[in-house]
């Protein structure tokens, strides 16, 4: 019974992938990840693209292409500064819980720094971090992933 649903699926793949380029699929309807690299010379129709877009959700392979920039995804050029910054929050909470409180300091000028904070707006940052600290540490065993969403709300509504 396996080896009759796998045969299927190839005659149907190859059948789908042979129908013609004439009108390739459409990335903007489609998006990035494995279904596109499949389905990118196939026709347009509605039921190749389909098959494109279920095949891009399928197994996290979208997710994987946009984290990786990889399957003609492109990486977001934040990801990289969002990596630096949950790394030196992972490594630094006690250090950046006590400037927080004490509103100044050197890992709380590196953290405004790896948030992008202009220079000019710093000490109001730090302002309202220190304001707001029972906001971002709401608990003895935060995790810094907490405390950093927790501080991009704080920012949001400032």
């Amino acid at each position: 019974m396996k080896k009759v649903l796998v045969v299927c699926l190839v005659v149907s793949f190859v059948f789908i992938a042979s129908l013609g380029v004439a009108n390739a699929v459409n990335k903007s309807n489609t998006g990035c990840g494995l279904g596109y690299l499949i389905f990118q010379n196939s026709n347009g129709s509605t039921v190749i693209e389909s098959l494109a877009v279920t095949t891009n959700g399928t197994f996290g392979n979208q997710t994987f292409g946009i984290t990786t920039g990889t399957l003609e995804c492109s990486q977001p050029a934040s990801i990289v500064l969002n990596e630096r910054l949950n790394e030196f929050v992972a490594s630094n909470m006690d250090t950046i819980a006590q400037e927080i409180a004490a509103g100044d300091g050197e890992a709380l000028a590196t953290l405004a720094e790896l948030m992008e904070v202009p220079s000019a707006k710093r000490p109001e940052f730090f302002s309202v971090l220190q304001k707001n600290f029972s906001n971002i540490f709401t608990a003895e065993d935060i995790q810094s992933a907490q405390v950093i969403d927790n501080i991009v709300t704080i920012l949001t509504k400032a």
